[in-house]
């Protein structure tokens, strides 16, 4: 018999958690059934998330969005990422009831001290696939931010590379203006 890769659902996922065969303090996360160690948070990522945290906080005060760090996405049945940050649609209940979706993403961010490739040629196609409409990539070893848009099957229709000296705004609030050289 040929070997077969076994796929996870979300369901399983949190069924190992719950019985102790992923910690607390395991890094993982569930992309399309398997399941993916991530990268220890190093200094300049973590700066980087509170710096983002900062930068957003005034819309989440002006109930335009929900913030959420590090928290899963329910992307399908086999897939729930944990993003650095989300921009979310404003919710009552806070999302108790249930993970947030795609359809409920303003804004998706991952920092990059070491994991640029992954964030842009993994993640970022899994975004597009399940129709997150804007991802930014703040690449802190290249200095740079790679921003997402326009999100198909086949991956996002739009890449754009922006450096320090660009401003951009996200695509739910443009009249908020990013220094891309303040997430760096």
């Amino acid at each position: 018999m040929t070997p077969v890769r076994r796929r996870f659902s979300v369901e399983e996922f949190h069924r190992m958690a719950q019985a102790g065969l992923l910690g607390e303090d395991d890094r993982v996360e569930l992309l399309e059934g398997e399941i993916w160690q991530m990268s220890p948070i190093g200094s300049r990522h973590a700066a980087c998330l509170r710096r983002l945290r900062r930068l957003f906080t005034p819309l989440e005060t002006q109930g335009l969005c929900l913030l959420a760090v590090q928290d899963p996405l329910r992307l399908s049945p086999h897939s729930e990422p944990q993003p650095d940050l989300l921009l979310l649609k404003p919710r009552e209940d806070l999302y108790a009831e249930a993970h947030p979706g795609p359809e409920d993403v303003l804004l998706l961010v991952e920092v990059a001290d070491a994991s640029g490739t992954y964030d842009r040629e993994v993640k970022a196609p899994l975004y597009a696939r399940h129709g997150v409409q804007e991802v930014w990539v703040v690449d802190l070893a290249e200095g740079k931010v790679h921003r997402f848009l326009d999100p198909s099957p086949g991956g996002y229709r739009e890449h754009h590379v922006l450096g320090p000296e660009s401003i951009l705004s996200p695509t739910a609030f443009p009249e908020f203006p990013v220094p891309v050289a303040s997430l760096l």
